[in-house]
């Protein structure tokens, strides 16, 4: 069983073929609301569902607000090319363009730019330099490339005057939650009062807050945006404009690291099989990428272009899934890789103030360690009403499946991004003892665990109630 989670982002190329994606090993599907129409959005948020339903299968729905980032408008004919050493012109307003000039989101485009200044298109596809920077912005091409309707300009963020929240962002935000997405990503966070601010906006909705770390200023404020989100994403395509390409590399590492000794999911995402736009193999650098943000212990992968607009979505989504499962199963045990033992303490960000939810990180670790240690125990099995005991025990790393069991359905599918965590739903139980026979019915149901095997139970009692305080060992019968 594959325990890394692989995240899809649903466009044109795989709008129709939802379901063939979350046959193919999806687990959170992502909508990117930079493209598309609202409307649109909550018809794929439903077929997500829906497609999930039919499978058996938990999926959850990641929504991605476009944040404060400068983007060209549409372009005559969909795109256009540009001439190393040619002329480009940048406008700050909506007005029409052609193969010499485009419009862009920015109102403060040219005051933002001093001449000089570097300017990146498409993910670095496109090199500009400011050579006049006012109202047009006058560029030269330095590196010319094909650029599309949409494509991102990127500037340098200190100068940026965008807010970290814009009106199309809070827009989304209503859109998104108003069809019950379970995660919500923020783009170019340049701090943690950039997510308390979005938090704020989030008010008391369930949506879990995803930190995309694509800005310098983020890369160097990572720890306490990390304390304030409830993931983050290390979204390489802008963070590799942000930052040189040769640094990018030990910065996801330590990254990762990082995120998980603090418990928290991270997601490394942008042209993880960027070659499979176009071809339905990856290259084996490609490969290695994938295996490598699976070993330094990624609770996710995800596609962008791949799965959005490329020829072959459905076989980028397997190769990653098959990529992801080999590198588990061949690469040994992964927690030994990171600065982290199991017996620390937690800090303070995980604790609440009665102290209770020691108890719990207690019995998630010993749990962990129990499933690791005993041959008869084949799988962890955790009931939460919240998500946080199935939390805590992905947090420890366990190298045996956890499957999480929860009547709370926005529960179940928020757990979906959680490294080592199968999701399932189930009835309130009453007491205890109803909780054990069902949970173990289900599993045995499933043909998820072996029969006479063993389970390391957690839970609390009374059941339902309070931070887990209770762990069995229960055999499944013979």
């Amino acid at each position: 069983m594959r325990a890394s989670k692989l995240v899809c982002t649903i466009g044109p190329a795989s709008v129709d073929r939802v379901a063939e994606l979350v046959a193919a090993g999806m687990d959170v599907a992502r909508l990117n609301f930079s493209h598309g129409t609202d409307a649109g959005h909550r018809r794929v948020a439903a077929a997500v569902l829906d497609a999930a339903a039919d499978e058996g299968r938990t999926v959850a729905i990641l929504a991605d607000l476009p944040g404060p980032k400068v983007r060209l408008g549409e372009l005559a004919g969909g795109s256009i090319t540009l001439r190393t050493g040619g002329r480009f012109l940048l406008r700050s307003d909506a007005g029409p363009t052609d193969r010499s000039v485009a419009s862009t989101n920015h109102p403060g485009l040219g005051a933002d730019l001093r001449e000089g200044d570097r300017l990146l298109l498409a993910d670095g596809e496109v090199e500009l330099l400011v050579a006049r920077s006012g109202e047009p912005v006058d560029t030269e091409v330095i590196r010319g490339g094909t650029v599309r309707s949409g494509a991102g300009v990127s500037i340098p963020a200190e100068r940026l005057s965008l807010p970290a929240i814009t009106e199309r962002d809070r827009q989304a935000l209503e859109v998104a939650l108003g069809f019950g997405a379970d995660l919500i990503a923020q783009s170019f966070v340049r701090s943690a009062a950039d997510v308390a601010a979005l938090r704020a906006l989030v008010g008391h909705r369930r949506a879990l807050l995803v930190a995309k770390i694509e800005t310098r200023a983020a890369v160097d404020d990572f720890d306490a945006i990390l304390a304030e989100a409830d993931a983050v994403m290390v979204a390489r395509g802008d963070l590799g404009v942000a930052m040189p390409f040769e640094e990018i590399p030990l910065a996801q590492k330590g990254m990762i690291a990082r995120a998980v000794a603090r418990g928290r999911p991270i997601i490394v995402a942008t042209q993880m099989l960027e070659s499979m736009t176009s071809h339905p193999r990856p290259t084996r650098a490609e490969a290695s990428d994938v295996a490598t943000a699976v070993l330094d212990g990624a609770d996710a992968v995800m596609l962008s272009a791949e799965s959005a607009i490329g020829r072959f979505p459905i076989e980028a989504a397997t190769a990653a899934a098959r990529i992801a499962s080999y590198a588990e199963a061949r690469g040994g045990p992964y927690e030994t890789r990171f600065d982290r033992e199991r017996d620390a303490p937690l800090t303070h960000e995980h604790r609440d103030a009665s102290g209770e939810e020691d108890t719990a990180w207690a019995l998630a670790t010993a749990a962990a360690d129990l499933a690791d240690r005993h041959p008869d125990v084949s799988a962890l099995v955790v009931y939460t009403a919240s998500g946080r005991s199935a939390e805590l025990v992905a947090s420890a790393r366990p190298r045996k499946p956890i499957y999480a069991f929860s009547h709370d359905a926005v529960v179940v599918r928020r757990l979906a991004l959680r490294r080592g965590v199968t999701p399932l739903a189930m009835d309130e139980p009453a007491d205890i003892d109803s909780c054990m026979d069902s949970m173990a019915s289900r599993l045995a149901t499933m043909g998820a665990v072996p029969a006479g095997s063993s389970l390391a139970v957690i839970a609390a009692s009374p059941i339902g109630h309070g931070p887990a305080n209770f762990l069995r060992v229960h055999r499944m019968p013979g």
